[in-house]
């Protein structure tokens, strides 16, 4: 039996007295939010209580075409419907006819619009919309991720992580953390600096879910040159000495070395570069975990 929001089936059963109001069933082989808000727009420029508007929705069988057009049958009804396979959009419109019963494609005419203008065809999938917001909103919550976990803002996010990414101070990875959240995957990082021990947290992640960045150090010295003047500072002569540098960057490859993770060397490399290496590490890590 179809999806329908609110009323049940019994609800819909049969009445012919004409004191009903005309009903426009609003029918989808997804969730049909989109039928029903074109719906309720119109129904707006009538009087609030003119029409009732009922969802049908996951409509992805003929035989439950057949049988909502049987219930529309009792009622001075409209059948509106967003059905992208042409077959159900057939059916539908033949056993409305059948019972004299207006319809209306709300979907068609686009996707006829749209091929004659892109001279490319429909893929006629149903639910890609709800399929696209989904993608968004997993994009979007990967960037505030990325946000709230960057440079060990939040050690807790070591752990709720896909990734984790460590180097040293402006080794590209707040970069690398956002370019990832728009491939939807939630990176955490942390600078590693000599003076501060790493989280224990760290020592514990799965080899493909952590990756170390190292840089030349003459590159990161003038990395660094350019974000003090970015910054207004002049005087911090050790942040960019080649001697720290050195330490840094030492004290990074050890800890690296120690917990045994993947480690990229980012130098002159674009940050769509490192990416690409970082998520082939990752995806075929999650496999080989997936397989044993």
């Amino acid at each position: 039996m179809w999806n329908l929001e609110k009323e049940t089936k019994e609800e819909f059963i049969i009445s012919t007295d004409n004191d009903l109001k005309p009903v426009v069933y609003v029918v989808s082989d997804s969730v049909g939010d989109t039928a029903e808000l074109v719906a309720h727009a119109a129904a707006c420029q009538f009087d609030q209580d003119a029409l009732e508007i009922r969802r049908v929705s996951y409509v992805n069988d003929p035989t439950e075409v057949v049988e909502i057009v049987e219930e529309a049958s009792n009622f001075h009804s409209l059948i509106s419907y967003t059905l992208v396979l042409p077959g159900l959009r057939e059916r539908l419109v033949t056993e409305a006819t059948k019972r004299g019963i207006l319809t209306l494609d709300i979907m068609t005419p686009m996707l006829d619009a749209i091929s004659a203008l892109t001279h490319l065809r429909p893929k006629l999938e149903p639910g890609l919309v709800r399929k696209t917001d989904e993608e968004y909103f997993r994009k979007v919550d990967a960037i505030e991720f990325a946000v709230k976990c960057d440079d060990g803002k939040d050690v807790r996010g070591i752990t709720r992580a896909d990734l984790v990414i460590i180097g040293v101070s402006r080794s590209s990875k707040t970069p690398l953390c956002m370019y990832l959240a728009h491939k939807r995957i939630k990176a955490a990082n942390f600078s590693l600096v000599p003076e501060v021990s790493p989280p224990e947290e760290i020592f514990r992640l799965p080899y493909h879910k952590l990756i170390g960045l190292r840089i030349n150090p003459q590159q990161l010295v003038e990395i660094r040159r350019e974000r003090l003047k970015t910054l207004g500072i002049t005087s911090n002569a050790d942040y960019i000495s080649l001697e720290r540098i050195n330490k840094e960057l030492e004290y990074a490859e050890d800890v690296m070395k120690r917990i045994g993770c993947a480690v990229i060397d980012v130098t002159n490399k674009a940050v769509e570069e490192t990416a690409s290496k970082v998520l082939e590490i990752y995806f075929k890590g999650r496999k080989e975990q997936q397989l044993k």
